[in-house]
């Protein structure tokens, strides 16, 4: 059986020199979008009380005179991309009020380059030549067919020839130079139920994960994990800028995110990759339901709200569909005083915590 999922292809440009300056102006022109939505974002939020929701903000923003400098579908993903960063804020801030609302997009005097998104009316895409004509606002344009004309060149392993479809493109500043982002949807066969085991998986903040297979218990330490964050956060603040993030700090904080997305690809990959050899078909991933409207303490909660179990749920739910391992979110509430045997709950069984001993089945 098919299935589709959606999948990231990096892509490096060839003709850099070529295009560089017209993608800088459709970077700039995207932090410009953000910062003046932003600011009316605030100007009503001091009025009203309320942040303006995406419908409200993308009709004001039509209106002003840098919506034309990117694809009219690049300028609304501007705005969506800001009404998420609210609406994180939002959820954030219930557990911690000093939680800060999305920032303006400014380096001192200058904007950033923002990346800049494609969707199927801003891009036209040449997958036997390697190359995709990127869409420019009309403000940018010098005559009404102006566009960019990227050569791209990806990994040996990908052919997005073969993909069923490019959804969107996005040129990302990468610190260094840009590149592109191919989001595409991709077709992918899976295979049978990998057997008739059943194992356990309980997630944590300094262990990351302990799988529970029918004959062992095997242990993932998050020792890699927890000293790329020192590392990279130390260098994130020690270069921080009086006017915003370095270039130092903006690298630190995007060779974090890199490094941390690999490692999770990598366990999860690895846990699905056991459960197939020892024929387990069916993984249930122990789900701390509503941990995050819990009041733990300054720092509990700043490890809390960076703990990553959804994500790492959603990599072995999409990598287990494809292997034929069905992934479950179970409730983990109440179940370290509930008998795996009988299901007595009594609170006498916990004698402490490395031993439970049932009253009602021994």
């Amino acid at each position: 059986m098919a299935i589709g999922v959606t999948r990231t292809y990096v892509g490096s440009i060839k003709n850099q020199q070529q295009v560089c300056d017209g993608l800088d102006s459709l970077g700039d022109s995207a932090s410009k979008i953000w910062n003046v939505a932003r600011w009316t974002a605030d100007r009503i939020w001091d009025a009203t009380g309320e942040i303006p929701d995406v419908g409200v903000l993308k009709a004001y923003m039509k209106n002003h005179r840098c919506w034309n400098d990117l694809n009219a579908q690049s300028s609304q993903k501007v705005i969506e991309e800001l009404s998420d960063a609210f609406q994180s804020w939002f959820d954030l801030r219930q557990n911690d009020p000093k939680a800060n609302p999305p920032g303006y997009r400014k380096h001192g005097d200058t904007r950033p380059k923002s990346t800049v998104t494609f969707k199927e009316d801003g891009f036209k895409h040449d997958p036997e030549n390697n190359r995709v004509r990127l869409s420019k606002g009309s403000n940018l344009k010098e005559h009404w067919s102006d566009f960019l004309l990227c050569e791209y060149q990806t990994r040996p392993d990908v052919d997005l020839s073969g993909v069923n479809r490019v959804q969107n493109v996005r040129a990302v500043w990468n610190g260094d130079e840009w590149e592109l982002h191919f989001v595409c949807k991709v077709s992918l066969e899976t295979n049978d139920s990998a057997g008739d085991g059943v194992a356990g998986i309980d997630l944590g903040i300094k262990n990351i994960a302990v799988v529970a297979f029918p004959d062992e218990y095997v242990l993932y330490p998050g020792n890699s994990l927890k000293q790329d964050k020192h590392y990279f956060t130390r260098a994130e603040y020690d270069t921080e800028g009086e006017n915003g993030p370095s270039e130092k700090s903006r690298w630190a904080r995007r060779k974090l995110a890199e490094r941390e997305m690999h490692f999770y690809h990598t366990l999860t990959e690895t846990i699905i990759a056991e459960c197939v050899e020892r024929g387990v078909g069916t993984l249930a991933v122990s789900w701390p339901e509503d941990v995050r409207e819990s009041d733990w303490g300054k720092t509990a909660n700043k490890k809390l709200h960076t703990w990553a179990f959804d994500r790492i749920y959603q990599y072995l739910a999409y990598k287990g569909e494809i292997r034929g391992v069905n992934v479950l979110k179970e409730n983990e509430w109440n179940t370290s005083q509930t008998c795996s045997q009988c299901g007595d709950d009594t609170k006498a069984n916990r004698k402490h915590r490395g031993l439970y001993v049932c009253q009602s089945c021994g």
